[in-house]
């Protein structure tokens, strides 16, 4: 009785790909719902960077304000020439262009959240991870305290804070950076476990002994060696935080904490839409609610995407 060798036969790529394509183009190719992601979260970028010239009014000047148009229904024309595609709110508003300067605030608020969480927590987790000791212990235990609470409760107790120390005088027009270290102080965990994870695995490989062995700074490792190998799980991480940073937003917003009233966000606009539902002004919290809906769920999407196609083991 022989042995039969098996040979493994490599699988044809289907037609128009190359060996050269990227996974992460092969992954984007293969999901038509990844690419509607992409698509609208697209549009939502674009809308955020024209507003000024896709919203016919200013609906945060009130010069521009119209009471008597007041709860036009969508798709009608007020008491004057003005036409309202999505209607208009209590104050005569238009609703459309009060989503895209509100999207634009979000979206703000989202990136710099963002930014702010990674410039805070990369680093300590670069640390914590090639240092060890007790500085890595220190920090763990702090991340694991804050990990106990959620992430809108310690947004909270930071934007409390925060407001409490500013003069009352300069809380509206500081509301907006505010927010932004509120929610960047709540989400640095994230990225520093991550981060301190990852260096802890790279840090016993080849490339980084040798740096070593050449004389190499710690700094000049860490910087030039380690994190350059890192930036996959941390776009990912960014990708997925920025959702969760547009959502604690709108939610603190809408509970009224948040953004004043002279720069709405999304939830701003919710909560306002909120108090009329019920009277049958429906169209002032839902197209709001949809497009907070749609920004939140294409990020959390193309995060996925990311996710899997940078996985070597999903490869």
């Amino acid at each position: 009785m022989t042995d039969t060798v098996k040979q493994e036969v490599a699988q044809p790529l289907p037609r128009g790909w190359k060996a050269s394509d990227s996974p992460v183009k092969r992954a984007f190719a293969k999901s038509r719902l990844v690419q509607v992601a992409c698509g609208t979260l697209l549009l939502i970028v674009l809308a955020t960077i024209f507003a000024p010239l896709l919203a016919w009014q200013n609906p945060f000047d009130p010069a521009n304000l119209d009471l008597m148009d007041a709860f036009t229904a969508p798709w009608s024309q007020g008491m004057g020439e003005a036409f309202y595609p999505l209607g208009a709110d209590d104050q005569g508003r238009d609703v459309f262009s009060a989503i895209l300067y509100g999207l634009r605030m979000s979206v703000f608020v989202g990136v710099s959240a963002v930014a702010l969480s990674l410039i805070i927590g990369v680093p300590l987790g670069l640390i914590a991870g090639y240092a060890g000791g007790w500085f890595d212990t220190l920090l763990m235990r702090i991340a694991d305290i804050q990990l106990t609470f959620p992430v809108i409760l310690v947004a909270l107790l930071i934007f409390g804070i925060a407001r409490g120390l500013l003069p009352e005088g300069y809380r509206d027009d500081m509301a907006v950076f505010v927010i932004i270290v509120a929610i960047g102080l709540s989400d640095w965990v994230q990225y520093a476990r991550t981060v301190r994870g990852a260096v802890m695995v790279e840090k016993q490989k080849d490339y980084v002994l040798a740096a070593q062995l050449i004389g190499r700074s710690q700094t000049a490792i860490l910087t030039k060696h380690i994190l350059p190998n890192l930036l996959a799980p941390i776009l990912v991480i960014a990708t997925i935080s920025f959702a969760h940073a547009i959502v604690a937003e709108s939610t603190l917003s809408y509970l009224g904490v948040g953004l004043p009233p002279t720069s709405p966000s999304l939830g701003t606009l919710i909560r306002i839409g909120q108090g009329f539902l019920f009277s049958g002004e429906w169209w002032i919290l839902l197209f709001p609610s949809l497009v907070l809906l749609a920004l939140a769920l294409s990020v959390n999407l193309v995060g996925d995407w990311l996710r899997d196609a940078l996985n070597p083991k999903l490869q």
